[in-house]
């Protein structure tokens, strides 16, 4: 055994010196390369449609909807939504007084008068024109009244008050080209304060013009109301008031 080694010597050392640099370098390029992983590594960076059976098992999918559940939906949530524009309810246009004619047929229509908004803020008025507000806030209640075709807001109040005896003041205010009420009742504008004073809706709606240039028709609503507060007080945002001088 010891001749055949000494006699291959040579041949030896060299094998052994070629499988050593194969070695050197075999590890070298394993430190630049790394191996590739194995399939059960790969398998979670592959497509899920290839793998769907893995990612069941794994509950791959449900954790993938419990953290990006219809992201759509979630954005639409979050993003601000765009309001729609607050807009003036409708209101007939006015009509000139002289343009006004009385006719012969008749309709109804409903008047009431009352001072609702007083009856928290009797601390605005005189002493002296607190008995003058009724206890229940009504000088006129809701009634059915008949009016003339042609006939105006302001028409139907004076023939009304003066028929029920209920004391009404106004002036003629040329600039508007319309009647002002000033006091019905005995209770005046600026009675409670300096925004206080009495206006007038119809249908809900309150114009923003004197109550002579109102043409009436079948089934209108009007109520006078007392407002301390420039209408803010009873509904009126949209700067509807009596037309004065």
């Amino acid at each position: 055994m010891i001749e055949i080694i000494k006699k291959h010597k040579i041949k030896i050392i060299v094998a052994v010196a070629i499988a050593a640099v194969l070695a050197v370098a075999w590890a070298y390029d394993g430190m630049l390369n790394p191996s590739t992983p194995s399939l059960a590594e790969a398998e979670i960076y592959v497509p899920y449609d290839e793998y769907a059976d893995y990612y069941e098992e794994n509950d791959y999918y449900n954790e993938i909807i419990e953290h990006d559940e219809n992201p759509i939906e979630a954005a639409d949530a979050t993003a601000p939504t765009e309001q729609a524009p607050i807009t003036q309810p409708y209101v007939r246009e006015p009509v000139e007084p002289e343009n006004m004619t009385i006719g012969d047929s008749s309709f109804t229509v409903t008047l009431s008068v009352r001072v609702d908004t007083l009856l928290n803020n009797m601390n605005r008025l005189n002493s002296d024109s607190h008995e003058l507000v009724p206890a229940n806030g009504v000088i006129f209640p809701a009634t059915v009244v008949t009016v003339h075709e042609g006939e105006s807001v302001f028409n139907v109040l004076q023939r009304e008050m003066r028929r029920v005896g209920i004391h009404m003041s106004s002036r003629f205010t040329p600039v508007f080209n319309s009647a002002y009420v000033e006091a019905i009742g005995n209770i005046f504008h600026l009675d409670a304060g300096p925004l206080s004073g009495w206006m007038y809706r119809v249908n809900g709606n309150f114009p923003n013009f004197g109550a002579s240039r109102y043409l009436l028709e079948p089934g209108d609503v009007i109520e006078w109301v007392y407002t301390v507060d420039l209408g803010r007080d009873v509904g009126n945002y949209f700067g509807g008031w009596q037309r004065d001088e």
